[in-house]
C-alpha cells in the first residue's frame, strides 16, 4: 500500500550548517505557520504589557539560587558600573540585565517572518557559551532551559487568565509563543550540545564579536530602559487604567516565589 503522504527530505548537513535551513525544518515540524504569525502580530500588545512584570519575576527567581546568581557577580557583560558582591534586584548589574531582558522579550513580539528574527535568537544562544562577546559569558544549558520554561509558564498563565481576550485568541497566542520559545530552546541547545560541529567542520573562529543588542552591526535590541515601541501598540503608560493586563501586571510584580523544601535546607 502506497504511503498517502510524501516523505519530506531534510538534509542533515544543512540543518547543522545553515541556520535558514534549520529554521525551515523546525517551523515545518512544529507547524509554525501564518496562523501563528497572525496571532503574534494581532495580540503582541497583550504580551508587551506583561513584560515589565515578567522581567521582575524572572530576576527574583534567578537570584533565589546561588548557582544562578553567581553569573551576576563577574563582569561578563558590557556593564561598566560597580558590581555588588551579593546582588539584589536593585543592584546596578541586575538593573542593567533587566534592561536587556526587556529588550529580548520585546524582540520576541516582532516579525518572525524576517530571517533577522531567527538570527537574533541564534545569537542569544551563541552569546551564552562565551562567543561573540568582548567579555565572555558562560551559562550552563540546564539554567537556560529552566529559565525559558519559567518564562513560558508565566506568560501562559497570564494570557489564559486575561479577562477579555476570547478563548480562541488566547489559545492561538499561547501556541505561537510556545513554538518560538521552543525554537529558542533549540538554539540554546545547539551551541551547548554542538552536534555536527566536528562532523561538518563548523568554525567558531569566524564568529564576529559585537556589542550586546547588535546583529551584523545593526542595533536591534534597545540599550536603554525604553521598551521597543510598535506604533500600533500602546505604551506602558498608555495601558494604565485601560489595558486589561495593567492590574494583572501589578499583581505579578508583587508575586512571591514559593520556597520549596529543598531551598530551605542550609
Amino acid at each position: 500500500m502506497a504511503n498517502p503522504r510524501p516523505v519530506i527530505h531534510i538534509d542533515r548537513e544543512e540543518i547543522y550548517t545553515n541556520l535558514e535551513a534549520r529554521m525551515h525544518y523546525l517551523q515545518s515540524f512544529l507547524d509554525f505557520t501564518s496562523r501563528d504569525v497572525s496571532a503574534l502580530v494581532t495580540d503582541a500588545k497583550y504580551v508587551k504589557a506583561l513584560i515589565p512584570a515578567v522581567v521582575n519575576i524572572v530576576y527574583k527567581k534567578l537570584l533565589q539560587y546561588d548557582i544562578t546568581a553567581r553569573a551576576f557577580q563577574t563582569r561578563s557583560t558590557s556593564f561598566k558600573g560597580p558590581l555588588d558582591d551579593s546582588p539584589t534586584e536593585e543592584s546596578p548589574q541586575i538593573l542593567h540585565r533587566k534592561m536587556f531582558l526587556r529588550g529580548y522579550l520585546n524582540k520576541l513580539c516582532s516579525d518572525p517572518t524576517k530571517m533577522e528574527f531567527w538570527e537574533y535568537l541564534d545569537k542569544v544562544g551563541m552569546m551564552h557559551v562565551g562567543l561573540g562577546r568582548t567579555h565572555p559569558l558562560h551559562i550552563e544549558y540546564i539554567h537556560l532551559g529552566a529559565c525559558l520554561s519559567f518564562i513560558q509558564d508565566i506568560m501562559t498563565e497570564a494570557i489564559l487568565s486575561h479577562p477579555k481576550l476570547p478563548l480562541p485568541r488566547k489559545i492561538a497566542l499561547v501556541k505561537a509563543l510556545g513554538k518560538i520559545i521552543w525554537i529558542q530552546n533549540d538554539l540554546m541547545a545547539k551551541w551547548h550540545i554542538r552536534e555536527g560541529v566536528d562532523e561538518f567542520a563548523v568554525d567558531d573562529d569566524e564568529i564576529e564579536v559585537e556589542e550586546e543588542g547588535y546583529l551584523h552591526g545593526k542595533k536591534i535590541v534597545g540599550g536603554s530602559d525604553e521598551e521597543e515601541a510598535d506604533p500600533a501598540t500602546p505604551t506602558r503608560t498608555a495601558c494604565v487604567g485601560t489595558c486589561p493586563f495593567s492590574g494583572m501586571g501589578k499583581g505579578m510584580e508583587d508575586m512571591k516565589i514559593e520556597e520549596h523544601d529543598f531551598a530551605k535546607k542550609t
